[in-house]
């Protein structure tokens, strides 16, 4: 990946949107060989996908909550079952295996304080499975958040 490339990626970061000819025209580059980058980076997994920014709060999802997961069996066999779980679970946005004392870390989002506990109690794989919950600290506001590396 060359400086060119992380142009590409850097507008891209910013809107995926833009066509091949505009994005090509502020990286300096005319669209055959703009698009046969994009395409590249693509196939590489560099860009993994396209997506649109939602704003929670608009379609009633307002309400994000990092739940800690404390266990005492670290094996694969149990982050496969949890992971399991956790994949079919909308409301996890992000999944981290952490160090230090909190084991695993989700980023939950839900409409209300209602949701969260239905959430929560969807945890049914529970009681075969031991863990111990966390903290689960609610935010109160975003003042930042991002949806691009710095690579322009």
């Amino acid at each position: 990946m060359d400086a060119i490339d992380r142009k590409i990626l850097a507008v891209l970061q910013q809107d995926a949107s833009l066509s091949v000819a505009e994005v090509g025209s502020r990286v300096g580059l005319s669209s055959t060989p703009c698009w046969k980058r994009i395409q590249k980076l693509e196939a590489e997994g560099v860009i993994q996908k396209r997506v649109a920014v939602v704003d929670p709060d608009k379609v009633g999802l307002g309400v994000s909550v990092f739940v800690a997961i404390e266990t005492g069996d670290h094996s694969e066999e149990w982050l496969g079952r949890f992971a399991e779980s956790v994949q079919a679970m909308p409301e996890v946005m992000e999944f981290y295996r952490m160090a230090g004392d909190v084991d695993y870390m989700l980023r939950v989002v839900v409409a209300d304080m209602r949701s969260y506990d239905i959430f929560y109690k969807k945890f049914a794989w529970v009681r075969e499975n031991p863990w111990k919950g966390g903290e689960a600290p609610f935010v109160k506001i975003t003042p930042k958040t991002k949806t691009s590396w710095g690579l322009g």
